[in-house]
């Protein structure tokens, strides 16, 4: 009987993409801006895989070329019912030509304590 090695799911990322993606590849370099927040998140999360940003990056566009597109599905979130019935009823007292309209915020606070 032959020993199953077993390859931790980490190390198997970082060998496949070695072999598939860096294969005689030149390389072009890209900059990009991002929200220092999510890049010091998304680093620690890719650090702990054993990837850097550029190995995800490359990854990432690997994926839209051969799935022709993103890799996942975008949509708008889903709000929670009251705050798109709030936001309704924003839209339609905005469109009201008789809705009282401010250009002193204090008089509008006061009206709203009323």
């Amino acid at each position: 009987m032959k020993n199953n090695i077993a390859i931790k799911p980490i190390k198997y990322l970082q060998m496949l993409y070695k072999r598939c993606i860096f294969d005689s590849m030149s390389t072009v370099a890209k900059n990009f801006r991002i929200d220092s927040d999510l890049n010091n998140q998304a680093t620690a999360l890719l650090e702990g895989l054993g990837l850097s940003m550029s190995q995800a990056v490359s990854m990432f566009l690997r994926q839209v070329v051969l799935q022709r597109g993103l890799p996942f599905e975008v949509k708008y979130p889903e709000y929670p019912k009251g705050l798109r019935e709030a936001v309704a009823e924003a839209e339609r007292l905005e469109a009201d030509p008789k809705t009282k309209r401010y250009t002193d915020m204090n008089e509008m606070w006061a009206d709203l304590d009323k």
